[in-house]
């Protein structure tokens, strides 16, 4: 038997956990922790916003040279981009599949023994695919400056402040957010049970960890948008 026909039968284990549902779970679970751990510290960045524009823009000068002189200019910002985007991706294709999986195997006469279930499941999926369309706007606005009405290179300060004086701005970020919050609820939760950190001593502290995440994200997310509304920044 050749090399080649043992693996054509015998697929790797990475392919073989991938393909199981508890490996998409498990997939789900670290890269939605990778991500949170990304919101933290963004979060955290965004915040220098009240320090004023010398602040944050220096902020933002300092990620760009991150590494050097080992890296390039903006070459950890990259990487950054580069792991964030495989993490949102795989995210993305597990739930997915996962979520046709779960149609597929439920039986019609089961619905309504499980709406509970139903209505986590439909809060995350929504969730999810808001935050994919948020993203995008994000970028373009923030990130590549397209749709931002200031558009000055190196100037986030200045970038968000126009960004958040429009009021369809505003309304986009608020709704991502309450979704963002919402998902990291409901994620938080799900992660804990897939990598078999909860018991029944934990799940009261999970639960709290979880609401307690969620509202402080949300909350410090939602303060630049609404300090620029109502001129605490400008």
């Amino acid at each position: 038997m050749t090399t080649a026909t043992r693996t054509a039968r015998h697929p790797s284990t990475l392919a073989t956990l991938w393909r199981s549902t508890v490996g998409k779970k498990a997939v789900m679970a670290v890269t939605g922790l990778a991500m949170l751990l990304y919101l933290v510290a963004h979060m955290l960045g965004n915040l220098k916003v009240f320090a004023g524009p010398d602040d944050i823009n220096g902020y933002a000068a300092w990620l760009r040279t991150i590494g050097q002189p080992f890296l390039g200019h903006e070459w950890f910002l990259w990487i950054a981009r580069f792991g964030l985007l495989a993490a949102v991706v795989l995210h993305g294709v597990s739930a997915y599949q996962l979520s046709r999986r779960d149609l597929a195997a439920r039986p019609s006469k089961y619905v309504h023994k499980r709406r509970r279930a139903s209505y986590a499941t439909r809060t995350m999926r929504w969730g999810g695919v808001i935050l994919a369309l948020f993203i995008v706007w994000h970028i373009l606005d923030l990130t590549t400056l397209t749709v931002n009405p200031a558009a000055e290179h190196g100037r986030p300060y200045q970038n968000i402040v126009a960004s958040f004086g429009q009021w369809y701005s505003c309304l986009i970020y608020v709704v991502a957010m309450l979704a963002v919050g919402l998902h990291i609820r409901h994620g938080f939760w799900s992660a804990a049970q897939t990598l078999g950190a909860n018991n029944a001593r934990r799940d009261r502290m999970l639960k709290l960890t979880a609401n307690g995440l969620a509202l402080v994200l949300t909350a410090g997310f939602l303060s630049v948008p609404v300090a620029v509304m109502f001129g605490v920044v400008k």
